[in-house]
């Protein structure tokens, strides 16, 4: 049977190649006889194997024609036979794609013909030859060939579509899935669109057409490409709609860029490939929407409609001679045998002859084993139907008798109820037992009435003579018979009543049995839900405790991120320049403190009752919040405090995040939540309380009354500094002019000018101040209060007023003692400088209270403005001339004299005067 089922599968192979028939059968029997029904199927796998190689030979050729679509299934099919690309590959090496552009053009075309249609196992297989793709593709884009850059590109594609899939298939659905899975797509589209372009362009550049060979050689791989795109289409609106929904829009920009330009392309090759006959008869190629999907919108995504691409059957033309199988091609040629001369013919069909005969009875016998296995289905058949009988026999027997069971089962417990029911219907019925009685009296009655008929015979002679005393027996007798019938009526109503009392009785019993199970069903129904719900609620219990928890645990992850980037700040070297106040330090921990006793109460009330954490929750956010800001206040507070206090304020901020990450860590484990203790936090945040408190600036204690008189003093005294520095300054250029000569003398004479000069500046715009500050109270105060109320109500802006005032006399005391030092050659100029700088801060300083307390359009305050960018100016006139004469001293001493005669030392001094003039 199996040699038989070979020779037919031979014979199909061979008959797909248009071999002739009777040299078919020849070369089969004579096979079989001598090679044996092993070797025969060796003969079929080599057969098949060869077909798919000689398709691949003639496939993959230097021609400049398309690929044949015989060859191209030959080698899809191959795949499927084998389960794999395995021989298609081990062929694929040994070809010189290096060699011809054409031969790598349609590699490229055969293996995306097998990435889309081939056996699954084929990208498993393809995998590993994505390296030497890839390489094959830099080597044609290299090169300047008129297919080169081309099958570059297809290279690239078909790596990205390898990789793609390879990708897709080991990836597990998630957001970072979805994301990533866009990127690649848009990636494989650009790839394929990239293609589509260069061919285009490469062909009416050199005006070929669809209908040529040369033409269709180019356009063959697009139909590829075409089926690929609109299913990339597709996955890529449906992909980018779904990322829509989850992720902001604005993150999805770059997304929505790249996709409305492929489409745009997308749209462009559809069109044109529509307009070529050469794929109007091979695919159908779908149209696509107007305008791209607006995924601003998920409702449109209900518009969206699938591209079909639908492909075109085609009956390719079978020519004989293609089809055969080369046996004189080096690669592929099969093993010979020495049975096949030509000087054999005649032998071998004489045999041929005396063998058919043998195949006539081996096809009988097949034939006679065939009917004999098909009376054996069919007895099997009638066998298995009569068993499906009897057991559906048995099964309907088996029921019946079930049911007589739970018949008799019924019938035992309603007697059983009957009788209990009869017994006390007749234990109530006792009175009813009088008719018995009666029963008994009457049997008396009818023997006495017997003696009496006995004793009337027997004396019967002797009383006719008394015919009245027979006739009262008489009428006695008819009433003693009239009594009788109505004790029968009697006994038969009672036995009547009887039997109706009975049938009540049943009628009774079945119904409260009746009633009994229906409330037992109930009750076993009740209390199944009862058990149901109170194992469902411990369960929701559970799980709702667990949920309240899991959020107390994300709310003290985040709490503990706070805490950290608090202390992280602590040491940052860019948080040095960030500067608190005493002040706000104290709020800030005064409200952490009550934020901590809030926390202590949420948390014993949590412990109570653990399916509801908000109040917990709440306070662990109102907790991290303050907290935080303590620890980063009181980093800030320490920047701006003397150094010892700013030590152990700035230690005291690392134990408070210390000890509160790790009263966080005690909240976090169910293990140590019961057992969390604030205390050692509350106590250092109380340490950084009183740190705050002690850093509170001295002027706080002064009263608010005296704030006005300190204000006149202060500016008084500023004044008072300033004429003075103007003063001494006119001493200090006299003193300069009898010491110095020369350029130390113009150099002296030039920055005291330009400090005298920003001096009377200083004084003149701290008069317009103090002028403009009591035009700036009086409008504030509007009749309503004083000057000392409005102090004592802006006691901060007060206190800063002081501090800038301070701050421009110090400015003019240190310009003086610098500029003195300068000009004695005790001093630096960058000491000067520095000065200016600082007088220039401190004026601004005050312009910046004017503008506090002024309104926009207030003349003197336009006019402080104005006298502050005089004094700027005079400032930079100052650094100037500074760094000028510096400069010029500088030059001065470095100046080497001894080696220069009377007439070059003149020339160099007049040069170094004409140079400082300009």
């Amino acid at each position: 049977m199996v040699i038989l089922t070979a020779i037919i599968y031979w014979l199909l192979i061979c008959a797909s190649l248009h071999c002739d028939v009777y040299y078919l059968i020849f070369q089969t029997v004579i096979f079989i006889y001598i090679t044996g029904e092993h070797h025969l199927l060796s003969l079929i796998n080599n057969v098949s194997s060869g077909l798919q190689l000689q398709s691949i030979t003639k496939s993959i050729t230097n021609v400049e024609a398309p690929i044949k679509e015989k060859y191209g299934r030959n080698i899809i099919l191959g795949t499927h036979k084998e389960g794999g690309a395995v021989t298609f590959w081990s062929h694929a090496v040994s070809l010189p794609l290096s060699s011809n552009a054409i031969l790598s053009w349609k590699f490229c075309h055969v293996v995306h013909k097998l990435l889309r249609d081939g056996h699954p196992n084929t990208l498993r297989d393809s995998r590993g030859h994505t390296a030497s793709i890839r390489q094959m593709g830099t080597l044609w884009g290299n090169l300047h060939d008129r297919y080169g850059h081309i099958v570059a590109l297809y290279a690239k594609l078909l790596c990205i579509k390898i990789d793609f899939h390879l990708k897709v298939s080991l990836m597990f659905p998630s957001l970072t899935y979805e994301f990533d899975m866009t990127g690649e797509v848009l990636e494989y589209m650009e790839a394929a669109l990239k293609l589509q372009e260069t061919v285009f362009r490469q062909m009416e550049c050199s005006s070929t057409s669809s209908t040529t060979p040369v033409g269709q050689c180019r356009l063959a791989p697009l139909v590829l490409v075409i089926q690929d795109c609109g299913l990339l289409y597709h996955f890529l609106v449906k992909l980018l709609f779904k990322l829509h929904s989850r992720i902001p829009v604005d993150a999805l920009l770059g997304h929505r860029e790249r996709f409305r330009e492929q489409f745009n392309s997308l749209t462009q090759f559809f069109e044109r490939a529509r307009g070529m006959e050469f794929f109007k008869s091979i695919i159908q190629i779908p149209d696509l929407p107007d305008e791209p999907p607006n995924f601003l919108r998920a409702a449109s995504l209900a518009d969206h409609v699938k591209p079909m691409v639908v492909q075109n059957e085609t009956f390719p033309d079978y020519d004989e001679t293609d089809t055969q199988l080369d046996f004189g091609e080096g690669n592929y040629q099969m093993v010979k045998t020495t049975w096949i001369g030509q000087t054999e013919a005649d032998t071998l069909r004489k045999e041929l002859e005396v063998v058919k005969p043998e195949l006539e009875l081996i096809k009988v016998e097949a034939q006679r084993a065939v009917v004999q296995l098909k009376s054996q289905v069919n007895k099997l058949e009638s066998e298995l139907e009569d068993q499906r009988t009897h057991k559906q026999m048995a099964l309907v027997e088996n029921e019946r008798l079930r049911m007589e069971v739970e018949n008799l089962r019924a019938q035992t417990a309603v007697a059983a109820s009957i009788q209990a029911t009869v017994e006390d219907s007749l234990t109530e019925l006792n009175c009813n037992f009088q008719l018995e009685a009666q029963r008994a009296e009457i049997e008396r009655l009818k023997q006495e009435l017997a003696t009496e008929r006995d004793e009337m015979f027997q004396v019967h002679n002797t009383l006719q003579s008394k015919e009245k005393a027979g006739d009262e027996l008489s009428s006695v007798l008819v009433g003693l018979q009239a009594e009788k019938e109505t004790l029968l009526r009697t006994v038969k109503d009672q036995e009547a009543e009887i039997a109706s009392l009975r049938q009540a009785a049943q009628l009774h019993q079945t119904t409260l049995q009746q009633e009994r199970d229906r409330h037992q069903r109930e009750m076993t129904a009740l209390q199944n839900q009862l058990q149901e719900k109170v194992s469902d609620s411990g369960v929701l219990l559970q799980k709702l405790q667990d949920e309240q928890f899991s959020l107390l645990q994300c709310a003290v992850v985040e709490a503990e991120g706070m805490v950290l980037d608090a202390v992280a700040k602590v040491d940052d070297p860019l948080h040095v320049r960030c500067i608190s106040t005493p002040d706000y330090l104290i709020n800030r921990a005064e409200l952490t403190l009550a934020s901590i006793d809030k926390m202590q109460q949420s948390h014993v009330v949590y412990l109570r009752n653990m399916d509801d954490a908000s109040g917990l929750l709440r306070s662990v956010t109102q907790f991290s919040h303050l907290i935080s800001d303590t620890i980063v206040n009181g980093a800030g507070t320490a920047h701006s405090a003397p150094t010892d206090q700013a030590d152990r304020l700035t230690d005291n901020c690392r134990d408070c995040a210390t000890h509160c990450l790790q009263y966080l860590k005690e909240l976090k484990l169910k293990a140590t939540l019961p057992r969390a203790d604030p205390t050692a936090v509350r106590y250092v945040v109380q340490r950084i309380l009183n740190q705050g408190q002690d850093l509170l600036p001295r002027g706080a204690d002064v009263r608010k009354e005296e704030l006005a008189e300190m204000v006149d003093k202060e500016m008084a005294a500023t004044s008072t500094a300033i004429e003075d520095a103007v003063l001494r300054m006119d001493e200090i250029l006299s003193q300069a002019r009898r010491d110095s000569s020369g350029v130390k003398l113009e150099v002296n004479q030039s920055i005291i000018g330009s400090c005298s000069d920003l001096m009377k500046i200083v004084f003149i715009n701290l008069s317009i101040s103090n002028a403009g500050f009591c035009v700036f109270i009086a409008q504030f105060c509007q009749g309503a209060g004083s000057v000392k109320d409005f102090y004592a109500k802006n006691s901060c802006w007060t206190e800063g007023l002081i501090s800038a005032s301070k701050a421009v006399g110090w400015g003019a005391t240190q310009m003086l003692e610098s500029a003195d030092k300068v000009v004695t050659d005790r001093g630096k100029y960058e000491e000067l400088i520095v000065c200016s700088h600082e007088i220039a801060a401190s004026t601004a300083q005050l312009v910046a209270a004017s503008k506090v307390k002024a309104d926009r359009g207030n003349r003197k305050l336009q006019t402080l403005q104005q006298a502050s960018r005089h004094v700027n100016d005079m400032a930079a006139v100052v650094v100037s001339s500074t760094k000028s004469g510096q400069m010029q001293i500088e030059n001065k001493n470095s100046m080497d004299f001894s080696s220069m005669s009377l007439i070059k030392l003149k020339t160099e001094e007049m040069d170094s005067q004409v140079s400082e003039k300009w």
